[in-house]
This record gives C-alpha cells, structure tokens and sequence, in this order.
C-alpha cells in the first residue's frame, strides 16, 4: 500500500460541500478507467471534508450527499465522478506518451515537401527539440498535432498528404488481402471480378505504405498489381 505521505487526494464536489479521500495515483487512475479495486486505490480508508487537515466528513453528510455510509462505495464515486490530483511522475508520463503519439502522428500522415518521403522518427523528434514544443498532457495527441506541426514548419520542409493507389490482387489471395486492406487503408473503390479477383482504389498515409506493401507482398508473394494514381 502506498504510503499516507506519497498519496494524492481525490475529490468531489456536492453541491457547496467537497469530500476528499487518500489514494494512490496510479492505482486510482486504473480504477477510474474501469480496472483494479477500489481497495487497493484508497490509501487510508477514510471519507474527509477536509483530507490535509485530516477533516472527516460525518456519518450524517455521507448518507445526506451519498446514501450510504459504507466509505469503498463513497470512495468508489469520488474517484469515478470526482478530480484525482496527479503527481509529477504521473503527468510526466503522461506528457511523454502524447509525445510518441504525436511524433507518430506526423511519420504516418506527414513528408518532407522536398522530397515527398517521410520524415523518420529521429528528424521530427530532433525538430520538436529544436522548437522547444512544449506537450499539453491533458489534451489529445490529435488535437495538438496542427500546433505542433506549425512550429515545426520554420525547422524542417513538412506537409500534409495521402497517396492514392490502385491495386489488382488475383483471385486466391483477394480473401487475405482485403483484410490487409481494411487495415491499413481506406477504401476509395472497390470491385469484385467474376473470377474472384479484387481491383480497389486505396488511400493510406505515407508513412504505412512501406508496411502495407510489405504485408501484400507476403501474402500474395509478390503476386499483386499496383500503381500510384492521382
């Protein structure tokens, strides 16, 4: 169990009235997200008005704000309805995953307008260093992406775009295929032959199709048609 001084408060507002509980960081965030036991979240096993000062809420304001006064189920509601204050580490890694998931964001869909090739991995996370990007934990990965990108633009040559593909498989690998297809790819068109054989028209970001051919490619060894289109 985490230690009283290393745990962090949850707390909920009922009307003017603020009950607050002692909880393990992560263990409280995986509980909210649907996983783990409320045991191992709560750290001292009490409900408090005020938790710094070591306030308990009464018997009387628990059954008024929450119809029980059994303290795993109140603190089951605050941790699920409430706001978990975070510890440093907690936001950092936070912080750091939006960044992956950003970097990857920007190889998948992004190239150099120079070349039209993506930008590997290394380029842009040395370009956001150079930028001093600063992540926004609380926000998605996604909604930060055109900020990002933004800064990015007065570093290194990048833009936006989707290639466009079209695609013959032959009859004894269309089954496979198409499941490889709707993974990576959105369909533009599609068409099934008499024969079995599949023709589509795909769009996929940039920086899969290496991996799609790849995959296609394996399937089929080698046996499929393609071409870029506009």
């Amino acid at each position: 169990m985490t230690d009283l001084d290393k745990a962090v408060i949850a707390r909920i507002k009922k009307g003017a009235e603020e009950f607050e509980i002692f909880v393990d960081c992560d263990k409280a965030i995986e509980f909210k997200n649907g996983k783990g036991d409320i045991r191992e979240a709560l750290v001292a096993e009490y409900i408090y008005k005020d938790a710094k000062k070591g306030l308990h809420a009464s018997e009387h304001e628990m059954e008024k704000f929450f119809d029980t006064k059994d303290v795993f189920k109140i603190a089951e509601r605050i941790i699920k309805d409430g706001n978990i204050q975070l510890t440093k580490d907690y936001r950092n890694r936070l912080r750091d995953e939006k960044r992956k998931k950003i970097v990857e964001l920007i190889r998948l869909n992004a190239v150099d307008s120079k070349t039209g090739l993506p930008h590997p991995i290394i380029r842009i996370e040395n370009a956001m260093n150079e930028a001093r990007v600063n992540i926004d934990e609380f926000k998605s990965a996604e909604d930060q992406l055109n900020d990002v990108v933004e800064k990015l633009r007065s570093i290194i040559p990048i833009k936006f775009e989707v290639k466009k593909f079209q695609i013959n498989i032959p009859a004894n690998f269309a089954g496979k295929c198409y499941g490889v297809i709707k993974r990576y790819c959105k369909l533009a068109s599609e068409n099934w032959e008499g024969d079995g054989s599949l023709h589509v028209v795909v769009e996929i970001p940039p920086g899969m199709t290496e991996e799609f051919f790849g995959q296609l490619n394996s399937v089929t060894h080698g046996d499929v048609e393609s071409k870029e289109v506009a």
